[in-house]
Parts: C-alpha cells; sequence; structure tokens
C-alpha cells in the first residue's frame, strides 16, 4: 500500500488566508490526521461519541459552529482533537501553538454541563442509581458486609439485578463521590445509522415543506417519493427527512417560511415600556374602534356598525375625548381633539395611527414626518401642528405600539356584548357569530347614550392592577397626576381653530369668490385674493353660513359668507345679485371721487403746453460699405461676349433683306 499523501496549506487554500483553527469534518478527513480516522463517516461517528457539538471552552464557548456564509457546514475548533493531531496541524502550519494549546474544559465540567441538560426523567434514575450504589458502599465500609452479600441484598430490595448494580459500581470507578450523579445517568443513543438522503430529493422536500402554505411532511413527503420514482432511486422514510430538518434547519428559520415575519416578531421579546417618566396630559394616543354591533344610521336608518374613537392618556390609561361617528372620519377625529383641548388642554406628545382619517391635513398637514397623501410647502398648517403637539405615527399593523388597544377590548365585553345590545351583536369574525345576530339593530342616540356610560364606568372602576395602580381606578390615577402637572390651555382663537376644518383654497381671477365642497363664498373682501391662494377654515358640518379667510402667514383677513343658489324661475334671486351689483358700482364709484382724480381735458391741455421735444439728429457712421447685390455680381464676374464676325453679320443682313458688308 502506497503511504498516503500529506496535505499542506498552500494546496488546502489557505496560502492567502490567516490560520483559524476551526475545521470540518470534510477538512480534516482529507488532512488524514494522527489519531483521527481519515474517512468522513468514520469522524462524524467519532464527533457524535465525543460529543463535539456539546463541548466547551474553558471560557464556556462552544468549541463547534456554524461556518460564516448561506448554508455554510459545522466546523470543529483544532481543541477537540488529540494531542498528536493538533501537533501535526501545527507542523504543517495550519494553526499555532497558541491555538493548538486552548485548553476546553474539563471532563468533569463537561459531563455536569451535559447532565443539566438532561430532562428530568434522566435525573430522576440517575438519583435512584446514586442511592442504591452509596448504600452497598454504606454496607462495605460502615457495617462491614462483604461486597459481594451488600450487592446481592441492595438489588433485591430495589428489584434489580446484581449484575447491573455491578455496572454501575463500575461506571463511577474511582471517580470522586461529587461526580457521581451524573457519571451514573443513563446514557441512550438513537438508533445508530444516520439514514443517507440523497441530495435532489433532500432539496426537493425542504423546498415544498418550507412554504408559507405550510404543506404536512406526509404531502411533501409525497412530491419527494415521486420524484425518487422517476429517477428510479431509493427514498428513505419520512422520519429520516424529519430528523434532519430538526438537525440542520434552524428554528427561526422554519418560522419565518412556514409562518411568515409576522409570526417570527412573535417569538423574539417585545419590548416592556414603564410610564413613570412621564406625566399625565403629556403623552396621548388616539385610535378608532369598529363595534361589531348593528346600530341604525342617525340620517338613513339602515343597520351599520358604528366606530368609536377615542383619546388615552397613556399615563394613567383614562380615556379622556371619544365621539361615536359613522366612520373613522377626518371630522369625526377633529372634534374629539377639539373635546380633548377644550375640557383637558393641550397635550405635548400623541401618538397616532397612520389612517387616512388620523393622517388628514386638517390635523397633520405641515408635520414633517407624515407620509400620507401628496405633500405640498404650501400646504395649510393641520390643528396639531398650529397647537405645537409633536406627532408620532405608530408602526402599521401593530397594536402593542397603541396602550389603547387593551381599553378597546375591555369596552368590547362591557358594550358589545352587553344585555342591552343582545341580538344586535354581530360576532367579531365570520367563524364567532352568535346565532341570535343580526335580529335587532339598537337606536343611535341609545347606543351612544350606553357607549357614554360605559367608558365613564371603565374609567372609574377601581381594583385596577399593575403599574403602580395599586387597586385606584384610572380616574384617581390621572387627578392625582394633574394635580402636579402644568397644563396649557387653548386660546378662544385656538379653541375656534381646533372645531373648524381647514383647506387650501384659490380666488376666483375675477371675482375672488371661493368654491367650496359645491359651494360659493364671496365677500366685498374678496377682491383682495382674486387669483391669490389663502387658507379657508370652515365647519363642515354647517356650509351654509360662512368661512373665515387667512393668508400664507396665518393672519386673519376676512369672512365670506355663503352664496346661496336660486331656481330657474327665482326672480328674487335675479334681485339679489342685481342689488350687489348696484352696490360694487356705487362704492367703486365712491372709491373714484374719492381718489380726485384730475379731468381728462386738463390732461390734454397740460399736455398741450408742454415744450416739444426737438428732432433728434441722425448719427453719422465712421464708414460706409456698399453692399453688392446678386445682379452686379454676376455682370462683374461675367466675361464681356467677343463681337460677330464679317460672315455672320453678311448672314444676318441676307436673311433680314439688306445689304452685305464689305469684307
Amino acid at each position: 500500500m502506497s503511504a498516503a499523501k500529506i496535505i499542506y496549506p498552500e494546496q488546502f487554500g489557505h496560502q492567502d488566508a490567516e490560520p483559524t483553527g476551526w475545521f470540518t469534518v470534510v477538512e480534516l478527513a482529507d488532512l488524514r490526521l494522527p489519531g483521527l480516522p481519515a474517512d468522513k463517516r468514520s469522524l462524524q461517528r467519532r464527533a457524535a461519541d465525543e460529543r463535539w457539538m456539546e463541548r466547551r471552552a474553558l471560557d464556556g464557548e462552544l468549541l463547534s459552529r456554524k461556518r460564516p456564509g448561506r448554508g455554510g457546514p459545522v466546523e470543529f475548533h483544532v481543541a477537540l482533537l488529540p494531542v498528536a493531531a493538533r501537533q501535526e496541524l501545527v507542523r504543517r502550519g495550519f494553526c499555532s501553538d497558541a491555538m493548538a494549546a486552548a485548553e476546553e474544559a474539563s471532563e468533569t465540567e463537561q459531563l455536569w454541563q451535559w447532565f443539566g441538560a438532561q430532562p428530568d426523567k434522566v435525573k430522576n434514575e440517575a438519583k435512584s442509581r446514586l442511592e442504591a450504589v452509596s448504600a452497598v458502599l454504606l454496607m462495605t465500609e460502615t457495617l462491614q458486609v462483604g461486597k459481594n452479600a451488600a450487592v446481592r441484598a441492595v438489588a433485591d430490595k430495589n428489584g434489580i439485578s446484581p449484575a447491573t448494580l455491578w455496572s454501575w459500581i463500575k461506571a463511577v470507578g474511582t471517580a470522586d463521590r461529587k461526580d457521581w450523579l451524573p457519571l451514573l445517568a443513563p446514557k441512550r443513543k438513537g438508533g445508530g445509522k444516520v439514514a443517507e438522503i440523497p441530495e435532489e430529493l433532500w432539496q426537493l422536500y425542504k423546498s415544498d415543506w418550507l412554504r408559507l402554505s405550510a404543506p404536512p411532511a406526509a404531502a411533501s413527503y409525497d412530491v419527494v417519493r415521486r420524484r425518487a420514482k422517476t429517477l428510479g432511486i431509493a427514498v428513505p422514510h419520512i422520519k429520516a427527512f424529519q430528523r434532519r430538518v430538526a438537525r440542520e434547519i434552524d428554528p427561526y428559520v422554519v418560522i419565518l417560511m412556514r409562518q411568515g415575519a409576522t409570526a417570527l416578531e412573535r417569538h423574539v421579546p417585545s419590548i416592556r415600556r414603564t410610564v413613570d417618566d412621564i406625566d399625565v396630559m403629556e403623552w396621548v394616543n388616539i385610535d378608532g374602534h369598529v363595534f361589531d354591533v348593528e346600530v341604525e344610521h342617525p340620517d338613513t336608518g339602515k343597520p351599520i356598525r358604528p366606530t368609536l374613537v377615542g383619546i388615552q392618556d397613556i399615563r394613567s390609561s383614562k380615556i379622556l375625548a371619544w365621539r361615536v361617528g359613522v366612520s373613522e372620519s377626518v371630522a369625526t377625529v377633529r372634534l374629539v381633539f377639539a373635546d380633548l383641548i377644550r375640557d383637558w388642554g393641550i397635550p405635548k406628545d400623541i401618538i397616532l395611527d397612520n389612517g387616512r382619517g388620523f393622517a388628514a391635513k386638517w390635523l397633520t398637514g405641515g408635520a414633517l414626518t407624515r407620509y400620507r397623501f401628496k405633500i405640498k410647502p404650501e400646504d395649510p398648517q393641520g390643528l396639531l401642528v398650529a397647537l405645537g403637539v409633536n406627532i408620532h405615527w405608530a408602526t402599521p399593523f401593530h397594536g402593542q405600539s397603541k396602550p389603547i388597544e387593551r381599553a378597546w377590548g375591555d369596552l368590547c365585553n362591557y358594550i358589545a356584548k352587553s344585555a342591552e345590545l343582545d341580538g344586535a351583536y354581530t360576532g367579531n369574525s365570520p367563524v364567532n357569530k352568535p346565532e341570535n345576530r343580526g335580529t335587532r339593530a339598537i337606536d343611535w342616540d341609545e347606543f351612544c347614550a350606553l357607549v357614554d356610560r360605559e367608558i365613564r364606568e371603565h374609567n372609574a372602576r377601581e381594583g385596577r392592577t399593575g403599574r403602580d395602580y395599586a387597586g385606584r381606578s384610572f380616574d384617581q390615577v390621572f387627578a392625582e397626576g394633574l394635580a402636579r402637572t402644568i397644563v396649557t390651555k387653548p386660546s378662544r382663537q385656538q379653541l375656534r381653530d381646533a372645531l373648524l376644518a381647514v383647506e387650501r383654497k384659490r380666488g376666483d381671477a375675477q371675482s375672488g369668490e371661493i368654491r367650496l365642497l359645491g359651494n360659493r363664498y364671496w365677500s366685498l373682501e374678496c377682491r383682495e385674493i382674486a387669483g391669490k391662494y389663502v387658507t379657508v377654515r370652515f365647519d363642515p358640518d354647517d356650509l351654509h353660513t360662512e368661512v373665515h379667510v387667512y393668508n400664507d402667514s396665518g393672519a386673519y383677513l376676512f369672512t365670506a359668507p355663503v352664496l346661496e343658489d336660486h331656481g330657474f324661475k327665482d326672480q328674487a334671486g335675479a334681485t339679489v345679485v342685481s342689488k350687489r351689483r348696484s352696490h360694487v358700482r356705487k362704492m367703486a364709484r365712491q372709491y373714484a371721487e374719492a381718489a380726485d382724480l384730475v379731468d381728462p381735458a386738463e390732461i390734454a391741455r397740460i399736455k398741450s403746453g408742454v415744450r416739444a421735444a426737438p428732432e433728434p439728429e441722425l448719427p453719422a457712421p465712421a464708414a460706409v460699405r456698399i453692399h453688392p447685390s446678386r445682379q452686379s455680381v454676376a455682370a462683374v464676374a461675367a466675361p464681356e461676349p467677343a463681337p460677330p464676325s464679317a460672315r455672320a453679320r453678311n448672314r444676318l443682313f441676307a436673311a433680314l433683306g439688306k445689304p452685305r458688308l464689305v469684307e
């Protein structure tokens, strides 16, 4: 047999890299080191028998790791290898002396680490074995009983064979008595040889099984079985695939590929926030909740599911303001904010959902972090920006970002499922609907009164636990905090702005009238904004009164009343328009008279008396150049024709009947 070929770093791909002291099973097999098997299978069995995957260094670090990179194999540190193998690696230049001298945890420490990772069943069995061995030791050392007799007596008492007890005594050997427990623990191993799975079948199985559809293992195995039948190769048992999944694929990868990123986030500890560093009315959050209840529409009477919009103080969890609306509209949200600043004041910070109702320009126009609708530099300031409230956007589809979500869950139990709404509750999902759903619809005013009563009861309910509630209610916590907090109250102008919606409009180029939501608004002052953009504030609940007009800097300009429409046969409408025009003409004439304008005849007389300016002299150029015309250039360039000969002239004269010339 020829000598084994020795491999050096330059043949192993290490010539350009620093030695790391980490090797895979395949690399160790190729190196053919002394004291180690020279084939991959034998090395894998050696690593399993000696528990290379579990052994640690003195600092507690594992001596095995995944090689960096996608799908990298497992590699082992040189400290796991026999001394002869380490010395050979140093001689060939694969690792340094320091790497080879790295000490792993002692055998005893590794044994106790292994024992700590075992289930209670193994630990309890180890304890029973220790009691039996200790009983034998007690009889032989203290009672001076022969060892064979002691073993037979203890074996009979515990219902085991003497041979078994002798094997336990042999297991502890001469080890220190404090280490007997892990030595006596049963070390059962699996069924031996690992089934070999063809790589193509393994790739097919894990690709099919790691899908968001989350097919069962049997279905993915059936795909593999059909492919193996086509290829004409044997396929291992389904358990072999499942064991390889557990052995090679990270559990986080399984969750991500079969359940999605949102499910993976649930397996990571979430942040736990404290409110000890904030005061009441410092941070609030707002959100909407659609009730699973059928309520009669206030206008049409048709059954709908109403929406509750509420603002909660984060420090005390008290719901400070709320409104029930047909939907989560901007108007409803605006009124809730108006109630908040009117009753309690202006908060410093607010957490908003990124819904269309909360991110509308009426509320958050001009905010730097507003990522809804088209943002224009000339957009008017929204209510929150004008009041100086710091806006924070909640993470989309993440209920933990809004503490008020917890309150909605409580109110669902006390409102939607209350006895007063029995028969109107629709259930919170298609598979969770009560049998009597849709049998009645609640009156709108009756439902709003129930919501008001239950929210006040929610705030006043005592016995709250968690945080620093200590059995107090949300009202009590809020009142105590408010007594030591400075709250900013709005002015009358700010309160009026809160109750009014805002839009940016352009006055008509000729009349200056403002067109808003199908209505027209005009006053004499509109002549100042003809063709210009202005900010218009109005009450969306009453569009048939007036609007308030502001310039770009926010200064108040004037109020413009609505222009009413009139029927085609309505004579009164024509009279109104005629009077309006007459008033404008009269006012314009008065302005013209007050301007004390000069009469046109006087202007003509003044112009005639003014001495006329003399006729200006034409300046002379320094030199004149005659530009040649096209004909003159041709005449100069063309050569002068030669005169006709005497013979030619005689032929011409003969043709004309004239006498010939004498040559």
